[in-house]
């Protein structure tokens, strides 16, 4: 199981000329307002407050980037939050449109959505895109503390129906009881083993096409 020795909050970018490209794996985390992306955070940092968190929906409202050592994560602005100004929507949906343009900066996206509920609208078009641009993605079920424990797999098997994927791409976590953590590493772990297996093979490639000169 990776452990994190040091974990450091790198930069905030409100725009494409702030977004950073990690010279290591890049994870983005998203969903809507208030999912608890900040309290995900934390948990997989095993931190209280590396991530803000808030009672307030729509508090992060710029892509904020954390060093894990492993890979780099960026958390990206909540969707979907009613009690904001278009023009302030429509500012969060450019600057998602622009960080998913730089898909080949993605390595993979951990898109968390409420399992207590139906996924919004929002959230179908999430997934829907990443299909399209074929970035790699985990649905992150957050809350899972919120329903009985013999809820929880039904609830999953409802998910995965309805997005139309497969249970094993389901992680359901609760940040408060601190479950779904392992899982989460596990896939982390065979993410960045996969990043660098290609990276390995991209680099013999290279070096191969050096001496064909």
């Amino acid at each position: 199981m990776m452990i994190f020795k040091k974990i450091e909050f790198i930069k905030s970018a409100g725009d494409r000329g702030g977004f950073i490209k990690p010279n290591k794996p890049m994870i983005a985390v998203c969903g809507r307002s208030n999912v608890g992306k900040s309290s995900f955070i934390n948990m997989l940092a095993e931190r209280n407050k590396l991530a803000r968190t808030s009672q307030t929906p729509g508090r992060t409202r710029l892509v904020n980037y954390f060093d894990f050592g492993f890979f780099v994560l960026a958390d990206l602005p909540g969707y979907g939050f009613a009690e904001v100004s278009k023009t302030e929507k429509d500012k969060w949906g450019v600057l998602l449109d622009n960080f998913f343009s730089m898909k080949e900066d993605i390595t993979h996206v951990f898109a968390l959505i409420d399992i207590r509920h139906k996924p919004s609208q929002e959230d179908v078009q999430m997934i829907n895109f990443l299909y399209a641009s074929i970035i790699p993605f985990t649905i992150i079920a957050t809350k899972s503390d919120k329903i009985g424990k013999t809820f929880v797999k039904p609830k999953i098997r409802e998910l995965a129906s309805y997005l139309k994927i497969g249970e094993m791409d389901i992680i359901p976590v609760s940040s408060t009881e601190k479950k779904g953590r392992d899982i989460t590493l596990e896939k982390l772990e065979k993410i960045i083993s996969v990043y660098n297996n290609r990276s390995d093979i991209a680099e013999d490639d290279e070096e191969n096409d050096k001496i064909e000169e």
